[in-house]
């Protein structure tokens, strides 16, 4: 597979997962743009390995933990921003990403893999570098977190939210 098909057919999905994982689709994109342009000088190696949207994936989360450890590192005087009404159906889902973005990090990893992604936890350990136990507990602390914030929300969509996942 050519680097500029792999791009075409999978771009859209990496996309989708490093949003996932920042919560937010600008950063996702530079995340992106930054493993792609990586990726090309190294695709020769990639293709080798036998599947490359596997490893792509894998250097988006790389370039994801990456960015988490830079930011903690410098600190970020956030711009003032205007706060628009959300319209009532996005409430929920940016209720859901608000408590998705709070988790810790490989907590929030294991979530967009499992439910977002599709993987099973042994996929996700291959991904995370860890044990599948890990992933197990990663996925049940974060589940209780989520649980308890989203049944105190002031919205109650716990219920909603949360029944694809319990």
């Amino acid at each position: 597979m050519e680097f500029e098909e792999f791009a075409a057919s999978r771009s859209s999905a990496l996309l989708r997962y490093a949003t996932l994982l920042s919560g937010d689709r600008e950063e996702a994109r530079d995340i992106v743009q930054e493993v792609l342009a990586r990726a090309l000088l190294k695709w020769r190696r990639i293709v080798k390995g036998g599947d490359p949207y596997a490893y792509v994936r894998r250097m988006v989360t790389n370039e994801f933990l990456s960015l988490l450890r830079r930011r903690r590192r410098v600190a970020l005087v956030p711009l003032e921003e205007r706060e628009l009404a959300a319209p009532v159906e996005h409430r929920a889902d940016d209720e859901l990403w608000q408590v998705i973005r709070a988790l810790p990090k490989q907590q929030r990893a294991v979530i967009v893999l499992r439910y977002y992604e599709g993987l099973s936890d042994l996929e996700i350990a291959e991904v995370l570098r860890c044990r599948p136990g890990t992933v197990r507990g990663y996925a049940s602390r974060a589940l209780a977190a989520l649980r308890i914030e989203l049944t105190d929300s002031p919205t109650g969509v716990a219920p909603a939210i949360l029944g694809g996942m319990l």
